[in-house]
């Protein structure tokens, strides 16, 4: 009987031993749990774009295959340390790029009826530590920029900031540091000055090549003024105009009566779809007509006539046989 005690508590013993062993081993293995905090370090150039024309409406999406903020940490054996991110990366990066192009001048939310349109999409951001590295993380966003009408203005095109550091990888300050330059980084790799070129109308039709003539009034085609002058002999024949176009995005147009000659006027270009790269394939064709004399037409290409702000021509007229 005594025996039998002596081997339960024993038994018992062992049990005891090898459950706070068990216990213990578990609680080593809990991992540890960090704060990566989230700031604008980067410094941008204040006014640098005031006085635009048109202003500009900002959609962020948060578009990461992988949410975590640090993927790798290679000094952790058992377990990867747990990291949150204060505050959430989209509401961060909001907040944080509207306050950068504010800085800059930019008008955000000025009239939803003429803003431009700009989607960023994060496709990356995170922080990883490896061994002999350090610290390395890497932001990579798409940019791009639509006019009202949903017309790509500035393609997609991706940004991407990185950075590293030598460093204790339980360091999570210095951590933040790191990410926090590489989104600086991704901030300086947008190319502003070219979404800001849309922002502004040019001076002149050359400045901005494919920007299109919506009928508003916002294009430098639609403030460059043509002089027109067109004459005959014998005068009083009537004059009629029409567009002929060979690209898709200038439709062509019927005759349409302006005057008799001479006729001389100056006004600007209203011609849907024009832009100045296509202006090359577009023709004015100007008729003139008289009774009792032959119709004689006359075309001019819509580039010479933009480079020289002039349309001017005389028609000699030839009486009908009889």
């Amino acid at each position: 009987m005594k025996k039998q005690i002596l081997y339960y508590s024993l038994v018992s013993l062992i049990s005891g031993i090898l459950l706070t062993g068990c216990s213990i081993t578990k609680k080593n293995i809990v991992p540890q749990t960090h704060v990566i905090y989230l700031n604008l370090t980067a410094n941008a150039v204040p006014n640098k774009y005031v006085d635009m024309d048109y202003g500009i409406r900002l959609q962020i999406r948060d578009l990461r295959s992988d949410s975590r903020i640090l993927q790798k940490h290679d000094s952790y054996v058992v377990s990867t340390p747990q990291v949150s991110v204060q505050p959430d990366v989209q509401d961060f990066v909001s907040e944080s790029m509207r306050r950068y192009m504010r800085v800059m001048g930019f008008n955000l939310d000025a009239d939803i009826a003429t803003d431009y349109l700009m989607s960023v999409s994060v496709n990356e951001y995170k922080i990883n530590y490896l061994s002999g590295m350090g610290w390395a993380a890497t932001v990579q966003m798409q940019v791009s920029v639509t006019d009202k009408d949903h017309q790509p203005v500035y393609p997609t095109v991706t940004v991407s900031g990185r950075a590293t550091q030598q460093g204790n990888g339980q360091n999570f300050t210095l951590a933040s540091n790191v990410l926090n330059l590489a989104y600086e980084r991704a901030l300086e790799d947008i190319d502003w000055d070219r979404i800001a070129f849309f922002l502004k109308r040019q001076s002149s039709p050359s400045q901005e090549k494919n920007k299109q003539v919506t009928g508003e009034g916002n294009t430098a085609l639609e403030s460059t003024i043509i002089r027109w002058f067109v004459d005959s002999t014998p005068k009083g024949a009537d004059v009629y105009t029409r567009v002929i176009s060979s690209t898709p995005e200038v439709k062509n147009t019927n005759q349409t009566y302006v005057g008799t000659t001479p006729y001389e006027t100056t006004e600007a270009f209203d011609i849907k779809g024009l832009t100045f790269n296509n202006s090359g394939n577009i023709q004015i064709e100007i008729v003139c007509e008289k009774a009792g004399y032959v119709v004689q037409k006359k075309r001019f290409n819509l580039r010479q006539a933009i480079d020289q702000k002039e349309i001017a021509t005389k028609f000699n007229l030839i009486k009908e046989e009889e």
